[in-house]
């Protein structure tokens, strides 16, 4: 694994640990995204990533959020698309 990349630790419905790479953090109208792809053991195919809202709890730390409008979602995929297209021109 390259220890450059940047790892989340999350943790699912069961309590399991799960560990994401962090591909791209981006502003999107008033709100911030974290954009995370599941670390996979080497040789597994790697999953599509997953899109959270960053916002902040009452202690002023960042939480992460599903993302449930659909027309939300739409906007930040674009968004990270169009990021990933000039970084690659």
């Amino acid at each position: 694994m390259d220890e450059d990349m940047d790892i989340v630790v999350l943790f699912d419905e069961e309590d399991n640990e799960c560990h994401f790479e962090v591909l791209a953090v981006l502003d999107v109208e008033e709100n911030r995204y974290a954009i995370l792809l599941p670390v996979t053991e080497e040789g597994e195919e790697e999953e599509e990533a997953y899109v959270l809202r960053i916002e902040q709890d009452a202690n002023g730390e960042d939480v992460l959020i599903g993302i449930e409008d659909d027309e939300e979602l739409d906007t930040v995929v674009e968004a990270y698309e169009e990021l990933v297209r000039q970084e690659n021109n």
